[in-house]
């Protein structure tokens, strides 16, 4: 479809932070743009001080006149949207309206231009976000569409042109393989979504069927141990590009970067944690072989603050530290986990983790077990259901009883401060992809006071 002949673009969970780019990307295309949300958040409010309009209540009622013009309406929805959303119902059942997921509508979008894509069921939203910020630093004319709030846009859109495109290649809903990217990578493929894919091994096929939609002429990068073809990239090791002789200095990594035709050396990066090394190596890798300068990129790199809710420091004194974290799959709590004990080592570490679906925790209960009974104290949250409804017998209960940890809790939202302030822990972590990030400065602010 011709977007050019596009006046209004309305989107249902417009709250959504893939939704919420897309919205930010017409809004500033100079469509008119407005959209529905269950909830409202600070997502929401950023869009509404743009001047777009949300709603939160589920009725055709509440759409704007302008949007039932379906010659002139694009209508974008997410698949995380229940099918009986009245909303949604009302314009998939009038056959004048286009009505496309929002992996369709960045497949348009980016069909036509040089497209940079990351994949992954790990590592997605940072590598997008350091890779989009070392192009535009590079002055390329890119747009890149965020799954995070990156720290130094304040924005989960960087628009600086329209030629080339970086965009996250998500696996959910096999929603990647509208892409037809001219650079891409893979950064993991553990064991995620079961609920769309039943096992792991048909979420391994969508990531071979991803990998076949590179371009003919493209190049696909993967993590070095992935059991695909392509240029090597990984920490340590023999790979065709990799991060060498890693020190920490004032809390920064400073590294080198062994390239194919060269050695980039003592690159600084702010980002803790050897999974962040390995974000930054891979957006480091792709835009030098879009051909950006690399010393430019060195310079870029080292400017990078990071995106909201990925390790992001609220508090860092010498006696408390608050972190926060969306991590939500084992694999990446250990991330966390290894991140915080080499940047404080022997320091009390207590985790507050918000289980995020009742299918992904059922699927991964003795790894996620595994993964929290690391820390030295554990505080445990209902699951936030998200988009499913309960499972019987998938509890926050069942999984604490899990946990080999005597120091450990099932508490809920209200008791979070007071259970932090009865910690003798020094360094506090909240976690999960839930409704916990809207806690953060409620915890920032109370433990602020107290120092």
């Amino acid at each position: 479809m011709n977007l050019d002949n596009i006046d209004n673009v309305y989107f249902i969970g417009i709250g959504g932070i893939g939704m919420s780019a897309l919205a930010r990307y017409f809004h500033a295309k100079n469509k008119r743009v407005a959209g529905y949300d269950k909830t409202q958040t600070e997502i929401t409010d950023s869009l509404e001080a743009l001047g777009i309009k949300v709603h939160f209540n589920d009725s055709v009622s509440n759409i704007p006149n302008p949007f039932f013009n379906y010659d002139t309406t694009l209508v974008v929805y997410t698949p995380a949207i229940p099918k009986a959303n009245m909303e949604l119902v009302y314009f998939k059942n009038e056959p004048s309206f286009t009505v496309l997921k929002r992996s369709q509508i960045l497949g348009i979008i980016t069909e036509n231009t040089f497209c940079l894509a990351v994949a992954g069921t790990h590592g997605k939203t940072t590598t997008t976000s350091i890779l989009g910020h070392l192009l535009k630093e590079c002055d390329v004319p890119v747009t890149a569409f965020l799954g995070g709030i990156s720290e130094n846009y304040n924005s989960n859109l960087i628009l600086n042109g329209t030629d080339v495109s970086v965009v996250e290649a998500d696996e959910f809903d096999r929603s990647f393989l509208t892409l037809s990217p001219d650079i891409a990578c893979i950064t993991s493929m553990d064991a995620d979504h079961l609920d769309i894919y039943g096992d792991a091994s048909e979420l391994i096929k969508s990531f071979e069927d991803f990998s076949k939609r590179v371009k003919e002429n493209g190049k696909l990068f993967v993590k070095n141990g992935l059991p695909l073809k392509g240029i090597t990239y990984g920490i340590e090791d023999n790979s065709d590009y990799s991060v060498q002789n890693i020190k920490i200095e004032n809390g920064v990594y400073v590294f080198d970067a062994k390239m194919p035709e060269t050695t980039l050396k003592n690159i600084q990066f702010n980002l803790p944690g050897r999974h962040n090394l390995s974000n930054a190596l891979i957006a480091l890798a792709m835009a030098v072989e879009y051909g950006c300068p690399h010393q430019q990129l060195a310079k870029a790199l080292a400017s990078y603050k990071g995106v909201k809710r990925r390790f992001s420091y609220h508090i860092k004194t010498e006696d408390l530290v608050y972190i926060d974290d969306y991590a939500h799959h084992p694999e990446e709590i250990n991330a966390v986990y290894q991140a915080v004990r080499e940047m404080y080592p022997g320091k009390k570490v207590l985790a507050i983790f918000q289980p995020h679906l009742f299918s992904r925790t059922r699927d991964f209960a003795d790894d996620f077990a595994k993964s929290l009974s690391q820390f030295d104290e554990v505080l445990l949250l209902d699951i936030y259901p998200a988009r499913e409804l309960p499972i019987e017998g998938i509890t926050s209960k069942w999984l604490l009883d899990k946990i080999e940890n005597p120091n450990k809790q099932l508490i809920d939202k209200t008791e979070i401060i007071s259970k932090i302030k009865e910690s003798q822990a020094s360094i506090i972590l909240t976690i999960g992809a839930g409704d916990i990030g809207e806690e953060v400065k409620h915890i920032k602010k109370s433990l602020s006071v107290e120092n």
